[in-house]
């Protein structure tokens, strides 16, 4: 039984883009903090963490405070670092979206695991009752989901998704933390494929890709159409999807397909195949900063800002502020001007 959940050392297992952000926050918050990933082949045996840390400095938004911070962010491997975890109050699992790997995990942690610490999952989507199945017992009642959004410091939404046998307090004292410390916006969620915001969000992606296609148009038309000028976040669709790694979308989309047989809309529960030559190509999106080899649909061009005479007052598409992402398209601020004569 959890009294009160006092985090003044937390580790995030994981240095992907995910839980090196995650890491980057909670030093934010003033939370020691230790980074875990592979141990390199070669070099210093914490140079997968120390490359991804280094690489903090160079996103957009920054994840960090300040740039100084990174230095707080302690390094470690799974090989010879795992005792760190025994001083740790929080652990967060933020390792790719495979069930087997994360459970391979937390067999190898589970040792290392203080009696009072929480162990929370940061998948996207995957079932939390299944992931729990391989921890020994007295560890079952301490771990739960919790699923940050991307970018971790600026996105207001956490999801908190409990087990079958996760103890009230220790969600009552999670929620608390994630509030009060780190500034979130806590939505309890049932352990169901994807939760509430990916269940809803990826199938809303999906469904635009599909119009996208049927309709003959391009990814910057669709992100100028779908961002701002409906009330929506600037990265609209495909910007979204690119900052959240396509890879992990594509995991996302999967599991979808996977274990939601009935729903009506299974048919399209499918990464379209642009989707997949891209991730096959090693094109991930922001993560890896590597431009798609072609576009799948015509650019629509953006409409001239130049006065020029018009047979009528009709004002003119929305003109699209390009920004260059990993599909070699462009989409970010969406406007409209008023008519030019």
């Amino acid at each position: 039984m959890l009294d009160k959940l006092l985090v003044r050392r937390a580790a995030v297992l994981g240095a992907g883009v995910m839980g090196a952000q995650i890491a980057a926050h909670l030093t934010n918050a003033g939370v020691d903090t230790v980074l875990f990933d592979l141990p390199a082949k070669e070099g210093d045996a914490n140079g997968v963490v120390l490359k991804a840390v280094a690489n903090l400095g160079k996103l957009s938004p920054a994840p960090l405070a300040g740039k100084a911070l990174a230095e707080a962010i302690v390094p470690a491997n799974y090989d010879d670092g795992l005792e760190l975890l025994r001083g740790c109050d929080l652990i967060v699992e933020a390792i790719a979206e495979r069930m087997d790997w994360k459970q391979d995990l937390y067999r190898r942690i589970a040792p290392f695991v203080p009696a009072h610490a929480v162990l929370a999952s940061n998948t996207s989507g995957l079932g939390i009752n299944m992931l729990s199945d391989v921890l020994p017992e007295e560890l079952r009642h301490r771990f739960c989901g919790v699923h940050f959004f991307n970018p971790p410091r600026y996105m207001h939404l956490a999801e908190l998704i409990p087990a079958r046998a996760t103890d009230t307090a220790v969600l009552d004292g999670l929620e608390v933390f994630l509030t009060s410390v780190l500034g979130k916006g806590v939505v309890r969620a049932k352990d169901t494929p994807n939760f509430i915001g990916n269940r809803i969000g990826v199938f809303s992606i999906l469904a635009t890709m599909h119009h996208t296609a049927r309709s003959g148009l391009g990814f910057d038309t669709v992100d100028a159409l779908t961002g701002p000028a409906i009330g929506r976040p600037k990265s609209a669709t495909y910007r979204t999807a690119d900052v959240v790694g396509l890879d992990t979308m594509a995991h996302v989309i999967k599991t979808m397909a996977d274990t939601l047989p009935d729903d009506p809309w299974h048919d399209y529960f499918q990464a379209p195949k642009w989707l997949e030559a891209l991730i096959a190509k090693g094109a991930l999106g922001q993560k890896t900063g590597d431009p798609a080899p072609a576009r799948s649909t015509p650019r629509s061009p953006p409409c001239s800002r130049r006065k020029t005479r018009r047979r009528n007052s009709r004002p003119c598409a929305p003109v699209v502020t390009r920004k260059r992402n990993s599909f070699g398209l462009c989409s970010a601020t969406c406007s409209t001007t008023a008519p030019s004569t």
